[in-house]
């Protein structure tokens, strides 16, 4: 047979799969995920209970961390040394545990994940409440295995004589499951216990009645009822946990936030770096100073504020973009029957209870025999000492020990555990008072076995002594709640004053796309004039608004989407730069094109409506709050048809106002907007006005009243002016009237073959007109004649052979 044929083929992924398995039991088992019992992980009790053997114990001096860690990986735990230390420096350190287990002398870290001091530094002991875990294992309470390597024993559980996985709580990761379970008030756990041994259909909602909800040795305040109520009945579940804060005054008029209590698990000195940033980078207005005032008295950071600060909206701020408030996830999993649960409270408990059923009957068991052994002996005793001048004769005549001890046993009936008692008895015991006490240890004796006889064959006395011995640990090791819980979770909402300060600024939005905000400071350093502005060459501003850093505008695209850009995330630039190109603010596609810029100080002001109109004559009417939204992509303004876009979108006011449509080819209609009733943000909307074969809108406008004109161009640069008042209102969708004629024939100078626009003009203004070659010119309303209707109107714009106009920008700034 050759070599190669000694080999059994086998499959890569059974053979992944098998070694995988083995290895995440272990790692499940052995490792991450504690017991339901003690609430312990493998490392955790091996460490305690190698102090425990140790005598290392809370009578005794410290010793030196590094002795117990060499007993624990020697005895129990084959495994790093930093695995077993890192295990200890949690146990001692009493931000981490509700009740810490390890009393650690030395440097065992800090809030502010400072590390522990190497292990030939620090020293130890076990704490008080440690050895209520530890207690009366000596009397066969729980089941000991093998260690590693078969030369001594250790417990598979401790006896944990109380629910130390609810009071102190656990975190781990392993493979496939994790674990996160909260500390809690031992009080309350405890309460919860004997409720449950005393009302075994008690529901979650009656044990909620005593455990409130996490008590965390950080403090703070606890938020989501609802949250801890869904973790208690499915073991997962979701809180908030926020900061303990106060807002002090200062002299002067000053104002401070300062935190005492942070929630469980954050690193303080990164949460006062995080701050810290905050008030560096003037994410928020008004932060002076951030200090961490921490010392022996305690926690304290404090914020003090500038003057006039807004202390309340800051602190909110804060609690949103810091870990000054940070949500907590329940995963309560835990090791039951060697596999791992998710469980409620109320399976916990009964788990522990089950436990300490079985501790304490496993005690009374050995106690029992310890205690019948000894009436055994103490009745022989008594028996010897009723004959004992027969007993003494009986041993002087013995030849020696064992014959002594064959002769009692024949002569007498005694056993020979009492036969050996008696030959060990000492002298002075045959004195009166000897055998007086004698026969008092016999009564106390036989009141111990009946007593744990009792315990044995009853259950409610079994319940009773549980109940007893935690009731004595509840008053021994009982602390105060240090987490407030609260039932309802606080929305956080930030001012947007409270990031941004306050200011009117001007921005801008050129025709090949540039954007820029610019202070007003810059504008009249510049000159105040418009024209200065800074633009490549060819381009032309298209709008000019004066704004607060505060408002929001609106920006809506010829494709029917919008975009919602805050004021203060518009670029800051001076008068004379060119800005910066739309697409580095907002993700406008490259073959959209921002028709309208809206600014709205509120997006949920009750009664404002926007109105669209596009180039196929369709007109919309929708709510501005259906607009209000976080997104920062686009989104859909308005339903269009195949080859429509969005020409026109303004903010409308009172409902009286009449909507003007312009076409192309020189018609119009005026109709009252009222017509236009109210739809839906997604809505295609209805029919303005009815387009000839060829026709286009190029302008909608709201008008009201019968002041003022409307001034018209067409693209030869051909104007007119016309009263407002000529426009009669007619009804929405229909062919409307001439606003303008296009001269025809061939002697006939053009002056057009199209209008370009419309604008409604109620007092003098100036405009520029923009040639498709970059050419402009600037002309008043007032240098445009009034005409009627059908006017063919006035060359105001020269325009070259082969050129045409392309667009008209108001000179004003826009409000």
């Amino acid at each position: 047979m050759g070599t190669l044929e000694q080999f059994m083929p086998v499959v890569m992924e059974e053979v992944v799969g098998e070694r995988f398995g083995r290895y995440s039991k272990y790692i499940i088992q052995d490792r991450a995920i504690p017991d339901v019992r003690d609430g312990l992980k493998p490392v955790q009790r091996r460490i305690l209970y190698a102090m425990y053997e140790a005598g290392n114990t809370p009578d005794k001096p410290y010793r030196k961390s590094a002795k117990t860690v060499g007993d624990v990986m020697g005895n129990y735990h084959p495994h790093g040394d930093s695995s077993i230390y890192e295990g200890m420096v949690r146990m001692a350190q009493p931000w981490k545990m509700a009740h810490p287990l390890v009393d650690g002398h030395g440097n065992w870290g800090s809030m502010d994940d400072d590390p522990a001091a190497a292990m030939r530094y620090t020293e130890a002991r076990l704490s008080k409440i440690a050895l209520e875990l530890l207690r009366d294992i000596e009397k066969r309470t729980v089941q000991f295995r093998d260690n590693f390597d078969n030369t001594t024993k250790e417990p598979a559980v401790l006896p944990s004589r109380y629910p130390n996985l609810l009071v102190n709580g656990v975190s781990g990761i392993s493979a496939g499951f994790a674990t996160e379970i909260p500390t809690h008030n031992l009080r309350e756990v405890i309460d919860a216990c004997i409720k449950v041994i005393e009302d075994p259909f008690a529901t979650v909602e009656d044990l909620m009645g005593i455990v409130r909800g996490p008590d965390f040795p950080t403090g703070g305040t606890v938020m989501g009822t609802d949250g801890i109520r869904e973790a208690y009945n499915t073991g997962r579940g979701r809180v908030f946990i926020r900061s303990r804060t106060a807002i002090e005054d200062l002299r002067g008029g000053k104002q401070q936030i300062v935190i005492t209590e942070i929630p469980y698990g954050v690193v303080k000195s990164k949460l006062v770096t995080a701050m810290e940033t905050i008030r560096i980078e003037k994410k928020v207005e008004g932060i002076a100073e951030v200090r961490d005032e921490s010392g022996r008295n305690g926690l304290r950071i404090v914020v003090e504020l500038k003057k006039d600060a807004d202390a309340q909206g800051i602190l909110t701020y804060l609690l949103k973009k810091t870990d000054l408030q940070i949500a907590y996830n329940f995963n309560m999993v835990a090791i039951v029957n060697k596999t791992p649960k998710q469980l409620g409270l109320k399976e916990m408990l009964v788990a522990y209870v089950e436990h300490q059923k079985d501790v304490v009957t496993r005690r009374s068991r050995h106690d029992l025999e310890k205690a019948e052994d000894r009436a055994h002996v103490l009745e022989g005793l008594a028996k010897a000492l009723d004959i004992l001048d027969e007993v003494v004769a009986t041993i002087r005549r013995s030849k020696n020990r064992q014959d002594a001890q064959n002769n009692l046993i024949a002569e007498y009936g005694f056993t020979e555990r009492q036969s050996d008692a008696i030959l060990t008895l000492q002298l002075y015991r045959l004195t009166n008072l000897e055998i007086t006490s004698i026969e008092k240890e016999l009564d106390e004796v036989r009141k111990l076995i009946a007593h744990l006889r009792g315990i044995l064959g009853s259950e409610m006395k079994l319940l009773g002594v549980i109940k007893k011995e935690l009731l004595e640990i509840r008053a021994q090791f009982g602390i105060d709640r240090r987490s407030e819980i609260q039932d309802e979770i606080e929305e956080l909402k930030v001012s947007l004053e409270v990031m941004v300060t306050p200011e009117d600024v001007l921005v801008t939005l050129s025709d090949e796309g540039y954007i820029k905000r610019t202070s007003k400071l810059s504008f009249t350093r510049s000159g105040g004039e418009i024209e200065k502005t800074g633009l490549k060459e060819g381009d032309f501003v298209r709008e000019l608004l004066e704004v607060n850093t505060i408002d929001n505008l609106l920006l809506f695209t010829d494709k029917g989407q919008y975009f919602v850009l805050p004021v203060h995330a518009v670029p800051e630039y001076k008068w004379k730069d060119n800005g910066t190109a739309l697409v580095n603010v907002v993700p406008i596609a490259k073959e959209d094109r921002v028709v309208a810029v809206i600014p709205v100080k509120d997006m949920q002001e009750v009664g404002r409506t926007l109105l669209f109109a596009t180039k196929r004559g369709q007109i919309k009417r929708s709510e501005l709050k259906e607009y209000a939204t976080n997104r920062t992509t686009a989104i859909a303004a308005v339903k269009l048809a195949e080859g429509d876009e969005v020409i026109a979108v303004w903010l409308d006011t009172p409902a009286s106002t009449d909507v003007l449509v312009v076409t192309k080819l020189g018609q119009s209609i005026r109709f009252s907007g009222q017509e236009v009733n109210t739809m839906g943000r997604v809505a295609a909307g209805v029919r303005a006005i009815a387009l000839r074969e060829g026709d286009e809108v190029v302008a909608a406008l709201p008008v009201r009243g019968d002041e003022g004109e409307v001034l018209v161009l067409s693209d030869l640069g051909y104007a007119k002016r016309s009263l407002l008042a000529d426009y009669n209102v007619q009804g929405r969708g229909g062919k409307g009237i001439a606003t303008f004629e296009f001269k025809e024939g061939k002697r006939v100078k053009p002056n057009g073959n199209g209008l370009i626009c419309a604008v409604y003009v109620r007092e003098s203004a100036g405009f520029v007109a923009v040639t498709k070659a970059g050419k402009t010119s600037g002309f008043s309303s007032e240098s445009v004649p009034i005409s009627d209707l059908r006017a063919t109107g006035s060359s105001v714009v020269p325009v070259d052979k082969g050129d045409e106009v392309v667009a008209l920008v108001s000179l004003k700034i826009e409000g």
